[in-house]
């Protein structure tokens, strides 16, 4: 079995951790736990996979990646997912910037402090097939 990396120091844990999200090959998308789900964060690969500028998603929500042919049965079991504070992956097709549709596969993990969930952190690659 994998042992789970623990960092114990403060001044390490932040600046590995954002290196780590920063260089990512994957999109990283991190939402607040509002009933909203706003964006907070985007790493520098969402706009390779979207073309949807970091700086400029701040305070939208994910839905903006949404349209016509995304299936509203995924988005309903990722609702779900959510709404009980569980774990989802899921493929859909999603929008980039310009419209063009793609294949996305996401995985969405809660952020608990004290058992109680204060964002999402969802990761996302295109993927060819649904």
């Amino acid at each position: 079995m994998a042992k789970s990396l623990h960092l114990t120091t403060e001044n390490t844990e932040l600046p590995l951790l954002q290196a780590l999200v920063e260089n990512s090959f994957d999109s990283v998308l991190i939402t607040d736990a509002s009933s909203d789900g706003k964006i907070i964060y985007a790493n520098p690969a969402f706009k390779i996979l979207t073309g949807f500028d970091p700086a400029k998603v701040i305070g939208k929500t994910p839905r903006i990646l949404q349209g016509p042919a995304t299936d509203k049965k995924v988005i309903a079991r990722l609702s779900s997912a959510l709404k009980s504070g569980g774990r989802f992956e899921g493929k859909a097709i999603n929008y980039k910037k310009d419209g063009t549709p793609f294949i996305m596969f996401w995985r969405v993990v809660p952020i608990k402090v004290k058992r109680t969930i204060v964002a999402w952190v969802a990761i996302q690659r295109e993927t060819s097939s649904l």
